[in-house]
């Protein structure tokens, strides 16, 4: 990209589109991009080894007073979350709207 010297506006065809300027020097902005890799990576996939949060809550099946819970977007964007519990006792697994 090239700017003008006189407001620093864009060039275009050796011409500033601001103040009209017409200039045979220029000033050329070069942008580069650094890139971030990351050391390690956490995989994180669907089953029995996902950890999450223990809540006190009933289990509509066994009656036991704790479940996992977590949250997935199940309906459009702008409509609220799913929230899904899972009982640590039977295994039983629901869902709650709001």
């Amino acid at each position: 990209m090239q700017f003008c010297k006189s407001c620093g506006a864009i060039l275009m065809e050796n011409k500033c589109f601001r103040c009209g300027t017409k200039s045979d020097s220029k000033i050329v902005l070069e942008v580069s991009e650094k890139v971030v890799v990351p050391q390690s990576v956490a995989v994180v996939t669907e089953g029995e080894n996902e950890i999450n949060p223990l809540v006190e809550i009933e289990c509509p099946k066994c009656k036991n007073k704790e479940a996992y819970f977590w949250t997935k977007q199940t309906r459009s964007s702008d409509e609220a979350e799913t929230k899904l519990y899972k009982c640590k006792k039977c295994k039983h697994t629901w869902r709650e709207y709001k």
